[in-house]
């Protein structure tokens, strides 16, 4: 059976269903799923109102971003020091990436052996 899925404010409104008198069995048997799903929801949006919910799904959205944002610096950071330029190629070898052409021997933390 395919389960449906509650956006964030339905289940928001489910749980107010149950603030609001309704018995718990019940609301479960109507929408069909279990006692279990609504106790996880519960401790997950508690007390949360829908503007909360749908502030808190920006803020998440935006961190993501961000992260995302941040991995980009660091590799960019990383190919600065190390010396890889628009020059650097991937060649594949045996299966695992290898950078062709610019490779140092450098790791982030260590300087690169100059000999």
């Amino acid at each position: 059976m395919k389960q449906k899925l509650y956006t964030t404010e339905e289940k928001i409104c489910i749980l107010r269903e149950v603030d609001g008198g309704k018995a718990i069995i019940e609301v479960c048997k109507e929408r069909n799923f279990s006692e279990q799903t609504f106790h996880r929801w519960k401790r997950e949006f508690g007390m949360m109102d829908i503007s909360e919910a749908k502030r808190l799904k920006e803020l998440e959205k935006e961190n993501t971003e961000l992260k995302k944002m941040l991995a980009d610096a660091m590799i960019e950071n990383l190919r600065a020091v190390c010396g890889f330029g628009d020059r650097s190629r991937r060649a594949r070898s045996s299966g695992r990436h290898v950078l062709a052409e610019g490779w140092d021997g450098c790791v982030p933390g260590r300087r690169p052996d100059r000999t």
